[in-house]
């Protein structure tokens, strides 16, 4: 049985993207490693056990091109509004809170953000198939 571990994202400043997560999600630092060329910093927190991997490639000052294939990666919290707010009072921008509909009855309540590479986030409240 395959079990997802962590999801790499290409970022400018690793400080800064370590930050954004830490202040948003609550992910911590769980390690780190240096090449001459690149770092890899891995981030979770207590809840699970699945990482976002920050590679930072050294020398590099552009901006990444994201494409048009990357959709987003979904947090999940018990209290959508409480969150939203909090990283609103961070300095971060926040989307609208929505609520999406399937069937005729509540399927998700959401809101997006960006995070400082441009990574699209979608941050659901706790409930249903969202747990």
């Amino acid at each position: 049985m395959a079990k997802a571990i962590h999801m790499m994202i290409r970022v400018l400043d690793e400080a800064r993207s370590v930050k954004f997560y830490e202040t948003c999600f609550g992910l911590k630092i769980s390690d780190r490693k240096e090449w001459p060329d690149f770092s890899l910093t891995y981030m979770k927190n207590p809840e699970n056990d699945f990482e976002v991997e920050l590679t930072v490639n050294k020398g590099r000052t552009d901006p990444y091109d994201l494409g048009n294939g990357y959709g987003h990666v979904a947090f999940v919290v018990d209290d959508l509004e409480a969150t939203r707010a909090k990283i609103a009072e961070a300095g971060y921008q926040p989307k609208d809170i929505k609520t999406m509909n399937y069937d005729g009855k509540p399927f998700g309540k959401f809101f997006f953000i960006d995070d400082p590479d441009g990574y699209k986030i979608e941050v659901l409240q706790r409930g249903g198939r969202f747990q």
